[in-house]
This record gives structure tokens, sequence and C-alpha cells, in this order.
């Protein structure tokens, strides 16, 4: 685990090395909430709730969940770019677990972005727009970790398709089809609630709602704290197990047609 742990504190150090990308970065959120901001100022004129949402309410669900779109991808990347440039085969004879290291790499990236961007964003949000702050610290902790679990499942899903790279020439298109499933069922952009039924249903099936739609609604008190809560922590935990033990059985599959010549 040591060995892990220094991987992530590597990767925070290569991050921190990059002023131009953080603040590209930072002005690129802060310019998607001031239009987010304003679209919803337009849909809110002249009336006070859509399907029993607040304003308040509407505007807390979209920051939080356009923050959190920013978390669930990314190990996939690297992985996909190892196994095209071949650097895959020296990555199997290094002295780690390659899928841990991708996973706490990417970790280790996205605890830089929370500290350094997302905390200062979420702070203007609140000061500047309005959106609402966790209404309990129980709310607060079970949000923080379920935002953690939708963030490994992301993680996971975007591992599988990764791996594909071993039997396709480019996961461009793979990439692109799967940003937009996820945006669609994660509920990254509207709550799911307000889609029809058919639609919600079909989603309460799939792995996505529980990487954005869980957390944020828990946050935004659309999951009621209890019973109903901890269900849906559980479905989050369910899924990354499962999502997990399918990784692992891909990836084993996959490095068996890895043949390294020489050596």
């Amino acid at each position: 685990m040591r060995k892990y742990l220094e991987l992530l504190k590597s990767q925070i150090k290569v991050e921190t090395a990059y002023l131009a990308w953080y603040w590209a970065d930072v002005v690129s959120t802060l310019l998607r909430l001031v239009i987010m901001y304003f679209f919803w100022v337009a849909v809110f004129q002249n009336r006070t709730e859509i399907s029993s949402i607040s304003f308040e309410s509407m505007i807390t669900y979209v920051v939080i969940a356009m923050m959190l779109e920013n978390y669930v991808s990314g190990a996939g990347n690297e992985m996909a770019r190892n196994i095209k440039n071949g650097d895959i085969a020296l990555e199997l004879l290094k002295p780690y677990d390659y899928l841990t290291k991708l996973i706490f790499m990417d970790l280790g990236s996205k605890a830089n972005s929370f500290v350094r961007t997302t905390i200062p964003i979420f702070l203007v949000a609140i000061i500047f727009i309005g959106i609402q702050a966790p209404p309990s610290l129980e709310v607060a902790i079970l949000f923080l970790a379920s935002m953690l679990v939708g963030i490994l499942i992301g993680t996971q899903i975007d591992l599988i398709i990764g791996v594909l790279a071993f039997w396709t020439v480019n996961v461009w298109g793979v990439r692109v089809l799967r940003e937009a499933i996820v945006k669609f069922f994660s509920g990254a952009l509207i709550p799911l609630t307000l889609f029809p039924g058919w639609f919600q249903e079909v989603s309460s099936y799939l792995p996505f709602q529980s990487m954005i739609f869980v957390p944020v609604a828990i946050y935004t008190g659309q999951i009621k704290m209890g019973p109903d809560a901890l269900i849906a922590f559980a479905t989050q935990l369910f899924w990354l197990a499962l999502l997990f033990i399918v990784v692992r059985v891909v990836w084993t599959q996959a490095v068996k047609k890895v043949t390294v010549f020489g050596g």
C-alpha cells in the first residue's frame, strides 16, 4: 500500500507543476458556472418551482453535478495510451499491480484538483450564486462518502473502456459514446426525477446514476436521510464491487494478448 500512496503523492506533485493547465481549468469551470446560472435563471422566470424543485435546489443540484462530473473519468485514458504505444509491456514488468497504480495516480490527480479548484469554486458558488450548503453534518459526511464511491465507480467504468484498446485500434469512438451515455443516465445535466417514469426505471438498473445523481440527490435532499439514503449508498457499493470484479476479469483476459519479444 505504501508504494501506491507514494505514487499518489508523486501525481499530486506532477499536477501542481502545470500552472497554465490549472488556471485554464479554473477559468473554464467559472465560465460554465456563469452560463449554467443564467440558463436556469431564464428557465425559472415567471415560475417558482419545476416538479416541486425550487430554483435554489435546482441551481445547487446542477452546480454540484457539474463539479462531480469532472471526477468520474480519467484512469482509462492512461491505460489506453500505454496499450497503444506499447508501454504496457514495461508496466507489466514493474513490481506493482498496474490497475491499482492507475487508480491511485488518478485519485492523486483528482485530490489535487478537488483542493485547488473545486473547493474554491464551491465557495464562490455559495457566496455569489447562492447554492445551498449541506443542511446537516450527517448529510455532508454521507455526501462525501457517496461522492467518493461514485468517483470510484466512474473510474472502474473508465478502466473497462481503456482495456478495450487491446482489441481496437482506437478507443476514441467508444469514449465519446461513453461520455454521452454517462451524461444522459447519470443525472449530470438535470435531476433524473425530471425525466419520464420509464426513463427513471431504466436508469435504476444501470450503474450510471450511482456516479452523480445519488451523491448530489443526497446533498440536495431529493434522497432523504434515513433508510432511503442508506439503500442508495448500499446500491452504490454493490455497483462498485461488481464493476471491480468485471474490470479484473476483463483485464486478466486482455493481458493474455500481450507478447514481449527479447529480454
